[in-house]
């Protein structure tokens, strides 16, 4: 195969099961309270990421002070602070409104990245951020049923799937502040290791030991072991073995793909009824992420001219 076609090949398949994230997040909330599902599944995630580094050889990175700290602030947020808000979420939003809102964050990351790095945003890049503001609108606010208290629910489901985004976008925008670059595998495992760490003990607070051992905690369980092995572990491999095959405007362009597969599986698999206003949201949301990745596509063109 085509090392190009190869690597939008395995980029795809890693999008396709960060979809199924937010299928299964449903699962895990109506079984587990969610610090207790976010500690399983890195208890799950950090051994297999451990074997991955001693089987190709990797140390850990030597980090000063100040890299350290933000690398546990990383955690905290990227992958302590998404887990817990996408779970907590799904208790009250729908799959449906869940992807389109997940599908922003291209958009919202770079939007960070320029507010917080002072870059400049171009033109390209606010439309990205107009298109994907329209798009999480058209799915959340419904004008004329906001009285409903199940609307009122969704409202703060929605609210909190946005903050999941905004602490991955936190994530990306730390990791371009170390300064000492760290390997993708070592940075999955200190993820892992050190989410593990901030998760625990709020866990323990969660009482997990006194919950039902019924039919949902069993749905839940296996939701976790999946959310662990397949979109966090084989989704790392997946990834980089595609990103390092094409750009990364390229490999920006696949995210695409996220709210796309997660209509298609809230459809399918939760046989969730998908409304008008939810496809609009998901058209604009593919029209920022094609948007903000021409954008950047056409930056690298004049950078390597210049």
């Amino acid at each position: 195969m085509n090392t190009r076609y190869s690597g939008y090949f395995y980029c795809t398949l890693a999008m396709i099961g960060v979809g199924t994230t937010v299928i299964v997040s449903k699962t895990i909330a109506a079984g587990l309270p969610p610090f207790t599902a976010t500690a399983l599944r890195f208890a799950i995630a950090f051994p297999v990421f451990v074997a991955m580094m001693r089987v190709q050889k990797t140390g850990w990175p030597k980090l000063d002070k100040r890299d350290a700290l933000l690398v546990i602030a990383q955690a905290g947020a990227g992958s302590v602070g998404y887990t817990v808000c996408l779970i907590s979420g799904m208790r009250l939003a729908s799959a449906a409104d869940a992807g389109v809102i997940a599908g922003t964050l291209p958009a919202v990351s770079a939007g960070f990245a320029a507010l917080a790095l002072g870059e400049r945003p171009s033109l390209a890049l606010l439309g990205a951020i107009a298109l994907a503001t329209v798009g999480v609108l058209a799915c959340t606010v419904r004008i004329d049923d906001m009285a409903a208290s199940r609307d009122a629910h969704s409202l703060v489901g929605n609210m909190l799937i946005g903050a999941a985004i905004v602490c991955e976008a936190l994530f990306i925008l730390l990791n371009r502040k170390l300064r000492t670059p760290v390997a993708a595998l070592p940075l999955s495992a200190l993820m892992s290791g050190i989410g593990l760490l901030v998760a625990i003990v709020p866990a323990a607070f969660e009482q997990p030991w006194r919950i039902p051992f019924d039919a949902s905690l069993v749905a839940a369980l296996t939701g976790v072991v999946y959310y662990a092995l397949v979109p966090t572990v084989l989704g790392f491999v997946l990834w980089y073995a595609g990103a390092s095959r094409i750009s990364g405007a390229e490999a920006g362009l696949v995210t695409a793909l996220v709210p796309v597969s997660t209509l298609a599986f809230a459809a399918g698999l939760l046989h969730e009824s998908i409304s008008h206003a939810q496809l609009a949201g998901v058209a604009c949301v593919l029209a920022a992420v094609l948007l903000a990745t021409l954008g950047q596509l056409r930056s690298a063109r004049v950078s390597a001219k210049a």
